[in-house]
């Protein structure tokens, strides 16, 4: 079943957190790929945090290509051709983890921000000097190859403003492959300080994205932001939050206490979130709450 007509059927629940179901595994992630460099040195962790998310009942895998671009390969010694490798195998080892699930699952092949290149915190902040066409050239070429590895919907995650928003609605153009577009965000505003008002109603028209919304953000961030984000642009929303701590780029942690609860997911879907989750230390634990308090269950669908 398609992405799209499922959502009309049911709300789904993404995964969590793949950073911290690897790092909970032991993993050391503190170079600037993040989980993208298990892509070619352990794979099969990537898999594994996989299926641990789907068997808490997620409903979605995000891949682990959030922070993989060519350039960022490019400075650890990757080239073109084996980085476009590494990007599609990304979609195979969420495709391949959920081939035991027993279930239709799905797979959402991550694009993160621009940022997310440079490693040093700045998606969220955004306003990173570039005009819209640069940053579209920056992203065209990562989503027509995470396209071409066929994933059921890609995830425009983590976008700090409304530039950098507009370059995503251009790069997905005519890719043939649904997109979600969700910003990271701080109150009504995007995390560059845009009114959200705005920044969602830049994707109301665009008829490539099937989803908007939020994600690594505080939890209490997304109440009113999927709120707006349904009336403004009248299709399903994606809602996942972190754990409510904050990221201390300068040294590479999170700061702060969690307070995401599974409890408040029911009020995102009662107002129009159809992909609910968690996003950074958000872990499988969590998710199967999600899960349950989605169904109406003491257990995940």
């Amino acid at each position: 079943m398609k992405l799209a007509d499922a959502l009309t059927r049911r709300p789904l629940v993404l995964d969590g957190g793949l950073s911290n179901q690897l790092e909970a595994a032991g993993h050391d992630l503190s170079d600037a790929l993040w989980s993208a460099r298990l892509l070619a040195d352990e794979p099969e962790a990537i898999a594994a945090a996989h299926r641990a998310y789907y068997e808490a009942g997620a409903d979605i895998a995000t891949t682990a290509s959030y922070q993989a671009t060519f350039e960022g390969f490019a400075k650890q010694g990757v080239d073109a051709v084996s980085a476009a490798e590494l990007l599609r195998l990304s979609v195979e080892l969420a495709r391949e983890a959920g081939a035991g699930a027993g279930r239709e699952v799905w797979v959402a092949a991550s694009a993160g921000p621009y940022g997310a290149m440079l490693a040093d915190g700045s998606e969220y902040r955004g306003g990173y000097g570039l005009t819209v066409a640069e940053l579209e050239r920056f992203h065209r070429p990562r989503l027509e190859v995470l396209a071409d590895a066929a994933p059921d919907v890609l995830a425009l995650e983590t976008v700090p403003d409304t530039d950098e928003a507009r370059a995503l609605l251009r790069a997905v153009r005519g890719l043939g492959v649904p997109a979600w577009l969700s910003y990271t965000v701080s109150g009504g505003y995007t995390r560059a300080g845009q009114p959200l008002t705005e920044a969602f109603a830049l994707a109301a028209d665009a008829e490539e994205i099937l989803a908007v919304g939020v994600n690594c953000c505080d939890p209490q961030d997304a109440d009113a932001a999927v709120r707006l984000a349904a009336r403004i642009t009248g299709k399903p929303v994606v809602a996942y939050p972190n754990s409510g701590e904050t990221w201390d780029a300068g040294a590479r942690m999170w700061r702060g206490p969690a307070h995401f609860s599974a409890g408040r997911v029911v009020g995102w879907r009662d107002a129009g979130a159809r992909l609910i989750g968690g996003c950074c230390r958000v872990g499988p634990e969590t998710i199967t709450r999600v899960a349950a308090e989605l169904s109406g269950t003491d257990r995940p669908e």
